[in-house]
């Protein structure tokens, strides 16, 4: 059942990690219903305080018609979910990524609403022609359903710039509750955090990073746009709705959990959390291919899971989507440099009861 939207509000403000969820397919690319549920129970375990599904790293084929796919993936994942939490109860979100036109992103928040989701992440990547007051009438329909999640994607994967006015007109829309700030830039990063400090509604909209090449920096980083002498209200990014964080769960739910920890208790080691930074987004680049402008990110992200023995094998909808040249021995060098950052014991103990 879906949480209150008091509830949703205080969980996501808490910080939480929120893996994007994977598709895990077969070879004849027909759901592999087995190891879609064992990905979920898996994010569960090492933690998660979310997941977040029908988005990028779900491939945005999913929302296509002719797949038949994306209620029977939605309704998957929040079943599954259900059953963990029955037996593990805690605050959990679900996040439904919402995708197309208005008409279909006005459907598609409904049938995730039906399927007990939280909250949409709204993707604007089908409206590039759109004017900014269009946008934001497209962002209203759409909140008028569901709690929205606002999504402010790369360009290198088919987001388009959203500048500093339509952030500043987005988050005076009552059903906001979140934005993954996830332009991979922190010009536009910069954007994002201002439009919310000044807001009346720095309290009610969390923010959360999608910035995978700089996933720690943004979460010690303290934001304040009025200087150091002014009661300007301060800002931090409390969370991640991440590919990164849909590998290697477990590690990622230590890490945000200590650096919450020792920000409460003003303790914050950023030495130590910088240099983490540095490795991270040297793994990060492995994983989502940077080398070749992200081309196998999806593939990267399964590569690592059929490693583990969570996927079968790493196929897409999409025949282009496929590992670059190099990209298995980038991902080799960077699990034997910093095996910390993974958690392919916790996955190997368990691997099996998800499985069942």
């Amino acid at each position: 059942m879906a949480q209150t939207l008091p509830e949703l509000r205080q969980h996501l403000a808490n910080g939480q990690v929120i893996p994007a969820h994977p598709l895990a397919l077969t070879a004849d690319l027909s759901l592999d219903e087995r190891r879609q549920r064992a990905l979920t129970r898996y994010y569960c375990a090492a933690g998660a305080g979310g997941v977040a599904v029908g988005v990028h790293t779900t491939q945005f084929e999913l929302h296509q018609p002719a797949y038949g796919l994306l209620e029977p993936v939605l309704a998957l994942a929040s079943e599954t979910v259900d059953e963990h939490m029955r037996q593990n109860p805690r605050p959990f979100v679900k996040v439904a990524g919402i995708l197309g036109d208005t008409r279909q992103a006005v459907r598609e928040a409904g049938t995730a609403l039906e399927h007990g989701y939280d909250a949409g992440l709204l993707s604007l990547r089908a409206l590039t022609e759109a004017s900014p007051a269009e946008l934001i009438e497209h962002c209203r329909r759409v909140a008028e359903v569901i709690p929205v999640f606002g999504f402010y994607l790369q360009t290198a994967v088919g987001g388009q710039v959203l500048p500093y006015r339509f952030w500043r007109e987005f988050v005076e829309i009552e059903n906001v509750v979140a934005i993954k700030v996830a332009p991979f830039d922190r010009y536009k990063t910069l954007d994002v955090v201002r439009a919310v400090a000044e807001s009346c509604r720095s309290e009610e909209i969390a923010l959360y990073t999608g910035n995978d090449d700089n996933i720690v920096a943004d979460l010690l980083t303290e934001f304040s746009f009025g200087g150091q002498e002014t009661d300007a209200p301060r800002l931090r990014i409390v969370g991640g709705l991440l590919g990164q964080w849909a590998v290697w769960t477990k590690e990622a739910v230590a890490m945000l959990r200590a650096i919450h920890d020792q920000s409460a208790a003003g303790t914050l080691d950023y030495r130590h959390w910088l240099t983490y930074n540095a490795q991270m987004t040297d793994a990060n680049a492995a994983v989502f291919d940077s080398a070749h402008d992200f081309h196998g990110c999806i593939s990267g992200v399964h590569e690592v899971l059929r490693r583990q023995g969570l996927m079968q094998g790493i196929w897409c909808f999409n025949p282009v989507e496929s590992l670059s040249p190099g990209q298995c021995e980038e991902l080799d060098r960077v699990c034997r440099a910093y095996p910390h950052l993974t958690d392919d014991d916790f996955v190997a103990e368990h691997l099996d009861e998800w499985l069942r």
